[in-house]
Protein backbone atom coordinates (compact mmCIF):
# COMPACT_ATOMS: atom_id res chain seq x y z
CA UNK A 1 0.00 0.00 0.00
CA UNK A 2 2.93 2.68 0.83
CA UNK A 3 6.07 2.78 -1.30
CA UNK A 4 8.73 0.41 -1.08
CA UNK A 5 11.09 2.08 1.60
CA UNK A 6 8.12 2.26 3.84
CA UNK A 7 7.00 -1.05 3.51
CA UNK A 8 10.82 -2.02 4.13
CA UNK A 9 11.01 -0.16 7.54
CA UNK A 10 7.57 -0.55 8.84
CA UNK A 11 6.01 -4.17 7.56
CA UNK A 12 2.85 -6.23 8.61
CA UNK A 13 1.00 -3.18 9.93
CA UNK A 14 -1.73 -2.17 6.99
CA UNK A 15 -2.41 -5.36 5.60
CA UNK A 16 -4.07 -6.20 8.94
CA UNK A 17 -5.55 -3.36 9.71
CA UNK A 18 -7.08 -3.31 6.72
CA UNK A 19 -9.09 -6.10 8.40
CA UNK A 20 -11.20 -4.07 10.21
CA UNK A 21 -14.66 -4.13 8.97
CA UNK A 22 -15.96 0.02 8.89
CA UNK A 23 -19.45 0.80 9.35
CA UNK A 24 -20.88 3.92 7.94
CA UNK A 25 -23.16 6.81 9.00
CA UNK A 26 -26.57 7.38 6.96
CA UNK A 27 -27.34 10.86 7.46
CA UNK A 28 -27.95 12.67 4.25
CA UNK A 29 -27.11 16.44 3.49
CA UNK A 30 -26.88 18.43 0.84
CA UNK A 31 -27.83 17.78 -3.02
CA UNK A 32 -25.92 15.21 -4.98
CA UNK A 33 -26.75 17.46 -8.32
CA UNK A 34 -24.14 20.35 -7.53
CA UNK A 35 -20.85 20.37 -8.50
CA UNK A 36 -17.99 19.43 -5.47
CA UNK A 37 -14.96 22.51 -5.49
CA UNK A 38 -12.24 21.88 -7.46
CA UNK A 39 -13.49 19.59 -10.00
CA UNK A 40 -14.11 19.38 -13.75
CA UNK A 41 -15.84 16.79 -15.83
CA UNK A 42 -15.68 14.88 -19.48
CA UNK A 43 -17.76 12.34 -21.15
CA UNK A 44 -17.73 8.73 -19.40
CA UNK A 45 -18.65 6.25 -21.72
CA UNK A 46 -20.78 3.84 -19.46
CA UNK A 47 -21.61 4.75 -15.88
CA UNK A 48 -24.39 4.60 -13.15
CA UNK A 49 -24.66 1.24 -11.19
CA UNK A 50 -25.10 -1.77 -13.25
CA UNK A 51 -23.21 -0.41 -16.03
CA UNK A 52 -26.58 1.54 -17.99
CA UNK A 53 -27.03 5.34 -18.16
CA UNK A 54 -23.52 6.87 -19.30
CA UNK A 55 -22.25 9.76 -16.74
CA UNK A 56 -19.84 12.42 -16.87
CA UNK A 57 -15.99 11.10 -15.64
CA UNK A 58 -14.73 13.39 -12.91
CA UNK A 59 -11.80 14.63 -13.14
CA UNK A 60 -9.78 16.43 -9.72
CA UNK A 61 -8.05 19.68 -10.32
CA UNK A 62 -5.11 20.74 -8.38
CA UNK A 63 -5.11 21.77 -4.98
CA UNK A 64 -8.76 20.40 -4.11
CA UNK A 65 -8.59 18.68 -0.32
CA UNK A 66 -9.57 15.39 0.07
CA UNK A 67 -9.89 12.69 2.76
CA UNK A 68 -8.02 9.19 3.32
CA UNK A 69 -9.28 6.39 5.57
CA UNK A 70 -9.09 3.14 5.05
CA UNK A 71 -9.44 1.70 8.53
CA UNK A 72 -11.41 2.38 11.37
CA UNK A 73 -15.31 3.62 11.71
CA UNK A 74 -15.88 6.28 8.58
CA UNK A 75 -15.93 9.75 9.90
CA UNK A 76 -18.24 11.45 6.98
CA UNK A 77 -17.75 15.01 9.25
CA UNK A 78 -14.41 15.73 7.84
CA UNK A 79 -14.59 18.81 5.74
CA UNK A 80 -13.10 17.62 2.52
CA UNK A 81 -14.78 17.71 -0.73
CA UNK A 82 -13.12 14.20 -1.84
CA UNK A 83 -13.01 10.80 0.21
CA UNK A 84 -10.94 7.74 -0.89
CA UNK A 85 -12.12 5.16 0.99
CA UNK A 86 -11.99 1.26 0.62
CA UNK A 87 -14.18 -0.19 -2.04
CA UNK A 88 -14.63 -3.71 -0.42
CA UNK A 89 -15.42 -2.56 3.05
CA UNK A 90 -17.59 0.49 2.02
CA UNK A 91 -21.20 -0.20 1.05
CA UNK A 92 -23.21 1.17 -1.68
CA UNK A 93 -25.18 3.43 0.88
CA UNK A 94 -22.04 5.11 2.36
CA UNK A 95 -21.12 6.59 -1.45
CA UNK A 96 -24.86 7.54 -1.45
CA UNK A 97 -24.34 9.11 1.34
CA UNK A 98 -21.28 10.72 0.91
CA UNK A 99 -22.66 11.87 -2.63
CA UNK A 100 -25.81 13.77 -0.91
CA UNK A 101 -23.06 15.72 1.21
CA UNK A 102 -21.67 17.00 -2.23
CA UNK A 103 -18.61 14.75 -2.05
CA UNK A 104 -16.76 12.64 -4.16
CA UNK A 105 -15.55 9.06 -3.36
CA UNK A 106 -12.20 7.17 -4.75
CA UNK A 107 -12.77 3.58 -4.51
CA UNK A 108 -9.48 1.78 -3.11
CA UNK A 109 -8.65 -1.31 -5.00
CA UNK A 110 -5.40 -3.23 -4.75
CA UNK A 111 -4.62 -4.21 -8.02
CA UNK A 112 -1.25 -5.14 -8.13
CA UNK A 113 -0.99 -7.12 -4.99
CA UNK A 114 -3.00 -10.67 -4.02
CA UNK A 115 -4.66 -10.11 -0.45
CA UNK A 116 -5.87 -13.26 0.97
CA UNK A 117 -8.37 -11.22 3.17
CA UNK A 118 -10.28 -10.20 0.49
CA UNK A 119 -13.59 -12.23 -0.35
CA UNK A 120 -12.20 -12.97 -4.21
CA UNK A 121 -8.97 -14.02 -3.15
CA UNK A 122 -9.82 -17.72 -4.12
CA UNK A 123 -10.31 -16.87 -8.15
CA UNK A 124 -7.12 -15.78 -8.16
CA UNK A 125 -4.90 -18.84 -9.91
CA UNK A 126 -1.96 -19.81 -7.70
CA UNK A 127 0.77 -18.92 -10.19
CA UNK A 128 0.50 -15.66 -10.86
CA UNK A 129 1.17 -14.88 -6.47
CA UNK A 130 4.41 -14.09 -5.86
CA UNK A 131 6.66 -12.75 -3.19
CA UNK A 132 5.18 -11.05 -0.02
CA UNK A 133 4.88 -7.47 -0.34
CA UNK A 134 5.69 -6.61 3.26
CA UNK A 135 2.37 -6.30 4.44
CA UNK A 136 0.39 -9.65 6.34
CA UNK A 137 -1.35 -11.32 3.47
CA UNK A 138 -0.59 -9.11 0.63
CA UNK A 139 1.63 -10.95 -2.29
CA UNK A 140 2.74 -9.14 -5.62
CA UNK A 141 1.15 -10.56 -8.64
CA UNK A 142 2.49 -11.23 -12.17
CA UNK A 143 1.27 -8.66 -13.99
CA UNK A 144 2.30 -10.16 -17.58
CA UNK A 145 -0.54 -12.52 -17.20
CA UNK A 146 -3.32 -9.83 -18.38
CA UNK A 147 -4.98 -12.27 -19.27
CA UNK A 148 -5.45 -13.51 -15.95
CA UNK A 149 -5.91 -10.59 -14.16
CA UNK A 150 -8.17 -8.36 -16.62
CA UNK A 151 -11.43 -10.23 -16.11
CA UNK A 152 -10.92 -9.92 -12.22
CA UNK A 153 -9.85 -7.04 -12.00
CA UNK A 154 -13.08 -5.71 -14.02
CA UNK A 155 -15.05 -7.30 -11.44
CA UNK A 156 -13.67 -5.69 -9.18
CA UNK A 157 -13.72 -2.30 -10.84
CA UNK A 158 -17.57 -3.48 -11.77
CA UNK A 159 -18.33 -3.31 -8.06
CA UNK A 160 -16.72 -0.33 -7.37
CA UNK A 161 -19.20 1.17 -10.26
CA UNK A 162 -22.28 -0.18 -8.81
CA UNK A 163 -21.76 1.05 -5.43
CA UNK A 164 -21.70 4.55 -7.16
CA UNK A 165 -17.94 5.76 -6.63
CA UNK A 166 -17.11 8.64 -8.84
CA UNK A 167 -12.89 7.18 -9.17
CA UNK A 168 -10.71 3.98 -8.39
CA UNK A 169 -7.03 4.30 -6.22
CA UNK A 170 -5.41 0.96 -7.65
CA UNK A 171 -2.63 0.35 -5.47
CA UNK A 172 0.63 -1.36 -6.12
CA UNK A 173 1.09 -0.22 -9.58
CA UNK A 174 4.98 -0.27 -9.47
CA UNK A 175 5.50 -4.09 -8.89
CA UNK A 176 8.36 -4.05 -11.60
CA UNK A 177 10.53 -2.11 -8.95
CA UNK A 178 10.34 -4.17 -6.51
CA UNK A 179 11.13 -8.27 -5.82
CA UNK A 180 7.71 -9.80 -6.75
CA UNK A 181 9.43 -12.95 -7.73
CA UNK A 182 8.95 -12.47 -11.71
CA UNK A 183 10.62 -11.12 -14.26
CA UNK A 184 8.84 -8.03 -14.97
CA UNK A 185 10.08 -4.97 -16.69
CA UNK A 186 9.02 -1.47 -17.39
CA UNK A 187 7.16 -2.22 -20.40
CA UNK A 188 5.16 -5.15 -18.25
CA UNK A 189 4.11 -2.31 -15.95
CA UNK A 190 3.00 0.51 -18.36
CA UNK A 191 1.27 -2.30 -20.35
CA UNK A 192 -0.65 -3.09 -16.69
CA UNK A 193 -1.20 0.30 -15.84
CA UNK A 194 -3.21 0.95 -18.99
CA UNK A 195 -5.12 -1.41 -19.14
CA UNK A 196 -6.31 -0.55 -14.98
CA UNK A 197 -7.01 2.89 -16.59
CA UNK A 198 -9.26 1.68 -19.25
CA UNK A 199 -10.79 -0.68 -17.16
CA UNK A 200 -11.88 2.16 -14.87
CA UNK A 201 -12.93 4.49 -17.95
CA UNK A 202 -14.98 1.57 -19.28
CA UNK A 203 -16.88 1.94 -16.50
CA UNK A 204 -17.36 5.49 -16.56
CA UNK A 205 -15.24 6.50 -13.56
CA UNK A 206 -11.72 7.80 -13.51
CA UNK A 207 -8.83 6.58 -11.92
CA UNK A 208 -5.25 7.77 -10.37
CA UNK A 209 -2.07 6.50 -10.83
CA UNK A 210 -0.71 6.06 -7.38
CA UNK A 211 3.20 6.16 -6.92
CA UNK A 212 4.94 4.91 -9.76
CA UNK A 213 7.00 8.42 -10.09
CA UNK A 214 9.44 7.14 -12.89
CA UNK A 215 6.93 6.45 -14.99
CA UNK A 216 4.55 9.22 -15.07
CA UNK A 217 5.67 11.02 -18.41
CA UNK A 218 4.48 8.22 -20.41
CA UNK A 219 0.91 7.79 -18.33
CA UNK A 220 0.01 11.01 -17.47
CA UNK A 221 -2.05 11.18 -20.10
CA UNK A 222 -3.63 7.71 -19.13
CA UNK A 223 -4.84 8.95 -15.66
CA UNK A 224 -7.08 11.17 -14.30
CA UNK A 225 -5.09 12.30 -11.27
CA UNK A 226 -2.42 11.02 -9.23
CA UNK A 227 -1.92 9.80 -5.67
CA UNK A 228 1.33 9.86 -3.57
CA UNK A 229 3.09 9.24 -0.35
CA UNK A 230 5.86 10.63 0.92
CA UNK A 231 7.39 12.44 -1.72
CA UNK A 232 8.53 15.65 0.58
CA UNK A 233 10.51 13.22 2.77
CA UNK A 234 12.27 11.46 -0.08
CA UNK A 235 12.53 15.06 -2.38
CA UNK A 236 10.56 13.74 -5.13
CA UNK A 237 7.39 16.14 -5.18
CA UNK A 238 8.54 17.86 -8.24
CA UNK A 239 7.98 14.35 -10.26
CA UNK A 240 4.60 14.95 -9.79
CA UNK A 241 4.71 18.34 -11.93
CA UNK A 242 3.41 16.43 -15.23
CA UNK A 243 -0.13 16.05 -13.33
CA UNK A 244 -0.53 19.53 -12.07
CA UNK A 245 0.55 20.59 -15.53
CA UNK A 246 -2.14 18.52 -17.33
CA UNK A 247 -4.62 20.46 -14.26
CA UNK A 248 -5.03 17.07 -13.03
CA UNK A 249 -5.45 17.11 -8.86
CA UNK A 250 -2.08 15.08 -6.71
CA UNK A 251 -3.63 13.71 -3.97
CA UNK A 252 -0.82 13.49 -1.83
CA UNK A 253 0.34 12.32 2.37
CA UNK A 254 3.14 12.11 4.45
CA UNK A 255 3.46 10.03 7.19
CA UNK A 256 6.88 10.71 9.20
CA UNK A 257 6.88 15.03 8.45
CA UNK A 258 4.75 16.85 9.97
CA UNK A 259 2.81 19.47 8.18
CA UNK A 260 4.52 22.25 9.03
CA UNK A 261 7.50 20.67 7.39
CA UNK A 262 6.18 20.00 3.97
CA UNK A 263 3.03 22.08 3.60
CA UNK A 264 4.53 25.21 2.07
CA UNK A 265 6.80 23.80 -0.34
CA UNK A 266 3.62 21.48 -1.73
CA UNK A 267 1.04 24.58 -1.87
CA UNK A 268 3.55 26.17 -4.12
CA UNK A 269 3.30 22.97 -6.15
CA UNK A 270 -0.27 23.12 -5.89
CA UNK A 271 -0.47 19.21 -4.44
CA UNK A 272 -3.42 18.58 -2.37
CA UNK A 273 -1.30 17.42 0.90
CA UNK A 274 -1.72 16.04 4.34
CA UNK A 275 -0.57 14.52 7.12
CA UNK A 276 -2.07 11.05 7.89
CA UNK A 277 -1.27 7.94 10.12
CA UNK A 278 0.43 5.45 8.33
CA UNK A 279 -2.91 3.01 9.47
CA UNK A 280 -4.94 5.60 7.39
CA UNK A 281 -7.31 5.99 9.92
CA UNK A 282 -9.83 9.09 10.44
CA UNK A 283 -6.89 11.47 11.48
CA UNK A 284 -5.42 14.29 9.56
CA UNK A 285 -3.53 17.23 9.30
CA UNK A 286 -4.46 19.16 6.01
CA UNK A 287 -2.31 21.85 4.83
Amino acid sequence: MNPPHLRKRLPLLLGALLLVTTACSQVPSGPHDEPSPGTSSGSGSTGGPGGGKPRPVWRPEPGVAWQWQLTGKLDLSVDAPVYDIDGFNQKAATVADLHKRGRKAICYISVGAYEDFRPDARHFPKDVIGEDNGWEGEQWLDIRRLDVLRPLMAKRFDMCRDKGFDAVEPDNVDGYKNDTGFDLTAGHQLAFNRMIAKLAHDRGMSVGLKNDLDQIPQLVGDFDFAVNEQCAQYDECAAMTPFIKADKAVFHVEYELPADRFCTSTKRLRLSSMQKRLHLDAWRKAC
